[in-house]
């Protein structure tokens, strides 16, 4: 059997709803990031009255963490906000940039951003409206060709409808364009009826890697998410070098098997730590987080090399050969 390629930490979860201090159900897909000799997690945190809000914990070691005594003092909305979730963390000349997903009475499902150095006082950047519902955003760590870059994905019409990721394009952090078809899901894969970003996407010799996730609906009565990888051009992301045919990560323990929502794990970011290792901190079934790693290198070069001869075909149409 295909290994995974991450190693989860055997004393998963690394956070869960009971360390929290108020009437939290849930914690799951934090945004993560590395800041002043700390690891931060800034975790959805889903409330008895069911609203997500974000909250952030605190650990020196990665392991074992602390959550704040209150959630994060959320920066008002121009429009009226009514849940927020999903957040990546990009640190970008200097300042840590909070893309997010952010539901509105008035235009549904789009991305937020909010900016802060501190990570105490936090500062909202509008968002010019797209015309249409989109959600998944990842924020590159620099900007390109004296662009910001950031990957989203449309949402489809309905639930059962596949939908792929995109690259788009903007000046100010603020009005958004360009936005080009980047991949989309593969019939009859993992990865077969939804893809959207995962990690803030990681600088590395041969190209952008990015951790997605990509969700099929083989199962009898639920969604399977699992984590994939691709590489795109480090001058033109539009462009894809290598996608990796197999999944590097995928549900397994009770932990990621039943929960909120069944059969998931979720990343919103992968950490590059020194010594060549990634740390991801994961939503578990949509309940609780945990903690996988994985070498760097390997992640590219399964993304180039590893069994990707081709998809496995299990069904012929007639005529056709084996």
């Amino acid at each position: 059997m295909h290994k995974l390629i991450f190693n989860k930490y055997a004393g998963n979860p690394v956070l869960t709803a009971s360390q929290f201090p108020a009437d939290i159900m849930y914690v799951m897909n934090p945004g993560a990031i590395k800041f002043n000799g700390e690891y931060l997690l800034l975790a959805d945190a889903a409330t008895t009255s069911t609203p997500i809000i974000f909250w952030i914990a605190r650990s020196r070691d990665g392991i074992h963490f602390t959550p704040d005594p209150e959630p994060i003092d959320w920066p008002a909305h121009r429009y009226h906000e009514t849940c927020v979730f999903d957040i990546r963390v990009t640190e970008l000349e200097g300042i840590y940039y909070l893309m997010y997903c952010s539901m509105t009475v008035e235009r549904g499902v789009a991305l937020g951003l909010v900016k802060t150095t501190d990570f105490i006082h936090f500062e909202r950047i509008e968002q010019a409206d797209m015309g249409y519902e989109f959600r998944n955003g990842a924020l590159f760590p620099e900007k390109i060709n004296g662009h910001y870059v950031r990957f989203d994905r449309p949402m489809p019409k309905t639930i059962e409808e596949p939908a792929g990721m995109c690259v788009s394009y903007s000046d100010d952090l603020s009005r958004w364009y360009g936005t080009v078809d980047l991949m989309q899901p593969r019939q009859g894969c993992w990865d077969s009826l939804k893809i959207g970003a995962g990690a803030v996407p990681i600088k590395t010799e041969v190209g952008w890697l990015e951790i997605y996730h990509g969700v099929d609906n083989s199962s009898c009565n639920d969604y399977i998410y699992r984590l994939g990888t691709v590489l795109v051009d480090l001058e033109d992301p539009s462009k894809i070098i290598a996608r990796a045919e197999l999944p590097v990560m995928w549900p397994e323990n009770p932990y990621e098997l039943s929960g909120r929502c069944s059969n998931v794990v979720f990343t919103a970011n992968a950490l590059p730590e020194a010594d060549g290792t990634i740390w991801m901190y994961y939503g578990c079934a949509d309940t609780c987080i945990g903690l996988a790693t994985a070498r760097l290198d390997e992640l590219v070069d399964f993304t180039l090399h590893g069994e990707n001869r081709r998809i496995r075909k299990f069904f012929r149409t007639i005529g056709e050969e084996k």
